[in-house]
């Protein structure tokens, strides 16, 4: 068991640091207060490579592994969070699907470009009525067998990466038929944005993740080919299943990105502001505050280390993933309340980061499973 990085990660992760620190920190701001998308930024990233990490090179990525994605997304959220949920929601949900599961024609058509950061992919899993109850899926897709065309109808709600200049698609979950044990089909297919019939509303009004893109989606007799189905037809709930235990492993290095800025911006305040005549980093009340959110972050980041690490062996690690989750999405609400109040007042202005922390980190417990979702899996995969 050796959790220090190679020298290709250790290499990755300072660029990204420098990268985040250099560029995003010093504009994420004014974004975040506008509700802007931060196209400059993202454009930045495609050239860096970052969509591109955990692809082969065969298909336009890097060549390397999802602890590098893993690694580059905690060290932005270090600095925002909107810009790390825009590389993850990209990455893990919008071309990983295609990757995985996607025929060679599907590949060459969508991998280039996703993967260059040229465009952007989203995935249509949740829908209005069923959040956490992904099996209630109501969206539904008829193969009209005259035309060789999918005709979906339904909707989707929270969908990232969604309703951006440069989004090229988003892959819908939708029931497909009945199973020979009478549940429903549900299937995977890929809606090209702009489709007839496919509406993408206005972006919602967002607590956190301001500079990222969020829409809900309507789907109104929209056809596609038929070709358009995404690997098995009735395949899809195994699939999306897959995509979301690699996507908590994401999440995790998230948080814990999140939940490190909180602690980087304490210091830092810590030092420069003084009261009853010295820096209240010299009291003992600021040190244990900042040292128990050291030990919270370092802790969570072994979690999605060690479930990253058996994801790339090919061991079993839904279980850790969910694990990982779970617990850097609480700690990192634990920080960002913690940094709020070394902050004083001023925490609660939006100039300084650790307000901006505090918007973004609540949604870390709910996003691509809530806590409580994560606690079911525990228990499941302990034959509970």
């Amino acid at each position: 068991m050796d959790f220090r990085l190679s020298e290709e990660h250790q290499a990755l992760r300072d660029s990204v640091r420098d990268f985040a620190r250099e560029v995003v920190a010093p504009v994420i701001a004014e974004h975040y207060e506008q509700h802007t998308f931060p196209y400059e930024i993202i454009r930045q990233m495609g050239k860096m490579g970052l969509f591109g990490l955990p692809f082969a090179e065969e298909h336009g990525g890097m060549g390397g592994d999802y602890f590098a994605l893993c690694l580059a997304l905690e060290e932005l959220a270090r600095v925002d969070s909107s810009v790390a949920i825009t590389l993850e929601a990209a990455v893990s949900l919008g071309a990983m699907p295609i990757y995985r599961f996607g025929t060679d024609e599907q590949k060459a058509r969508w991998l280039p470009r996703l993967l260059s950061g040229e465009a952007l992919a989203g995935f249509g899993l949740t829908e209005p009525g069923f959040g956490s109850d992904a099996g209630g899926t109501e969206t539904r897709a008829v193969l009209d067998e005259a035309t060789g065309e999918w005709v979906i109808n339904g909707s989707k709600a929270f969908i990232t990466n969604s309703g951006t200049d440069i989004t090229a698609l988003v892959t819908v979950t939708a029931v497909t038929g009945t199973g020979p044990d009478g549940t429903k089909e549900l299937s995977s297919i890929i809606v090209p944005s702009g489709t007839p019939g496919f509406t993408v509303a206005p972006g919602y009004s967002k607590v956190g993740w301001t500079a990222s893109d969020t829409h809900e989606l309507t789907f109104d007799d929209c056809r596609v080919p038929a070709e358009n189905l995404l690997g098995e037809r009735g395949r899809g709930f195994a699939q999306f299943l897959r995509i979301l235990d690699e996507g908590r492993i994401a999440i995790a290095a998230l948080a814990v990105g999140l939940a490190q800025g909180c602690v980087d911006e304490s210091i830092k305040y810590a030092k420069q502001r003084h009261a009853f005549g010295q820096p209240i980093g010299n009291y003992q009340a600021i040190q244990f505050k900042i040292a128990d959110m050291e030990a919270k972050a370092y802790t969570a980041r072994l979690a999605y280390y060690d479930a990253a690490a058996r994801m790339l062996a090919g061991e079993p690690f839904k279980r850790q993933a969910a694990i990982a989750k779970l617990h850097a999405s609480t700690i990192a609400v634990d920080n960002a309340r913690e940094a709020t109040q070394i902050h004083g007042g001023y925490g609660f202005m939006n100039e300084y980061p650790v307000a901006r922390f505090w918007r973004d980190s609540k949604i870390l417990e709910i996003g691509e499973g809530t806590s409580e979702v994560q606690r079911m899996i525990i228990a499941r995969d302990l034959g509970m």
